[in-house]
């Protein structure tokens, strides 16, 4: 039983990344000026241009290779290094978001001492 709640516990956190970007991409794509946007949007916590790919990129790969279960311990140091470094960036205009993604880095900290969960493409053999 432990093996599966330890998956949903992957899938979940895969999903608070994957599931975020997937709804940042399509409000880019239904909004004319979308990605301009979102950059501004990061300008406002001080993050240049160049941030707005990068984000998306790694929310993009590394929660959809959480979710998987691809080289789970990897993509949960990188996202829980990226839970951090929201927290520091968003935790400036809400103390929510700060405690919110401080609390995801703990549980991606702790997937990646313990990588080793049911229905991943680690385990296939």
């Amino acid at each position: 039983m432990c093996r599966f709640q330890t998956a949903a516990a992957r899938i979940l956190l895969g999903l608070v990344f994957f599931g975020v970007v997937i709804l940042k991409l399509m409000a880019i794509l239904n909004t004319p000026d979308g990605y301009v946007q979102y950059q501004m949007m990061l300008g406002q916590f001080g993050l240049p241009a160049v941030f707005a790919p990068l984000l998306i990129l790694i929310q993009f790969v590394f929660g959809l290779s959480l979710i998987l279960g691809f080289k789970t311990k990897l993509s949960a140091i990188v996202l829980g290094l990226l839970a951090v470094f929201m927290a520091l960036v968003l935790g400036q205009a809400s103390l929510d978001a700060l405690f919110a993604y401080m609390g995801i880095a703990g549980g991606m900290w702790l997937l990646s001492i313990y990588p080793q969960t049911a229905c991943s493409l680690d385990n296939r053999k």
